[in-house]
């Protein structure tokens, strides 16, 4: 009895240990914190854009790592490519726009 006891410890001991490994933020991935603040962004950036009425009837792609939005996809115009960097750069924790955006 006393080893099955032992030996319980031992296996939650090792999942605890393996839940905090499988948690903790390496330099390759985001946090869960990173996560959740990058799919914020993403979310604020993408209504900004559909409310803007020049902006909707485009097919704009949001994308947001470490707070840096990469927006890509194909608009009309330069103008339209400028207003949707300018929106993209008010959000609140937005740290860098990467503006791929094409005129076609």
């Amino acid at each position: 009895m006393k080893k099955l006891n032992i030996l319980i410890r031992y296996f939650t001991l090792l999942l605890l240990i393996t839940a905090f490994v499988a948690c903790a933020s390496s330099r390759k991935h985001e946090s869960t914190g990173q996560y959740v603040d990058d799919t914020v962004i993403t979310t604020k950036v993408k209504s900004l854009i559909a409310a803007d009425d020049f902006l909707k009837s485009f097919d704009i792609s949001v994308e947001t790592y470490k707070g840096i939005v990469q927006l890509s996809g194909f608009v009309d115009s330069q103008k339209a490519v400028s207003k949707a960097g300018q929106i993209a750069r008010s959000v609140k924790g937005v740290r860098d726009v990467k503006n791929n955006l094409i005129v076609k």
